[in-house]
């Protein structure tokens, strides 16, 4: 989807959102929230990694990301985003440079971490819209957001076997939980602040 397709799906859903649907501006929170620290994940990767092949995934992932919270922040009023926000981009930058001081290998194993959690995250959203349907431009938006997402993951995913046929060692299989663990942590936190 375009650019200006995501932008007009999220002018629609904006239309369609019920200001008391605490449910809803609560999963909207937390997408602002993610879509805000996935931006820095990839200005993280950009600001420590010299490795160009890695440069040109995350730059090409950081427009795809920007347009993610451009959506996000029409459909979501600006009372209703978190008050971390300065959390969220400091999380962000930090799960994309620690990785890059590492390498490819473990920057990629991150990213597919990442995109996995969304996945099932943006999965749960949709399943409750889809027996909701009162907001078919929002669900069409998510499910746009969703598939940007899963693109991400294979792609990184793939990249990572290509480096290393192995099973991550230790020291990557530990930071991989810390992140999963401070993604399913920063959802709670973001659906309440």
């Amino acid at each position: 989807m375009t650019g200006l397709e995501t932008l007009e799906l999220a002018r629609r859903s904006a239309e369609e959102i019920a200001e008391d649907d605490l449910q809803v501006l609560g999963d909207l929170r937390t997408d602002h929230a993610g879509e805000t620290g996935a931006v820095f994940i990839y200005k993280g990767i950009l600001a420590v990694s010299r490795h160009e092949p890695i440069r040109r995934f995350a730059e090409e992932h950081l427009e795809t990301e920007k347009k993610h919270l451009a959506a996000i922040e029409i459909v979501l009023p600006s009372q209703h985003r978190s008050r971390l926000l300065v959390c969220w981009r400091a999380a962000g930058w930090l799960i994309g440079a620690v990785p890059a001081f590492f390498g490819p290998k473990t920057v990629y194993r991150t990213i597919d971490a990442v995109e996995t959690f969304v996945d099932r995250h943006y999965q749960e959203q949709i399943d409750l819209l889809e027996t909701k349907r009162d907001y078919p431009a929002l669900l069409a938006l998510l499910k746009s957001c969703q598939a940007d997402e899963l693109h991400h993951r294979d792609e990184a995913r793939g990249l990572a076997i290509e480096i290393e046929r192995a099973r991550p060692n230790m020291i990557t299989r530990l930071w991989l939980q810390i992140v999963s663990a401070g993604s399913e942590a920063a959802v709670k936190i973001a659906r309440a602040i």
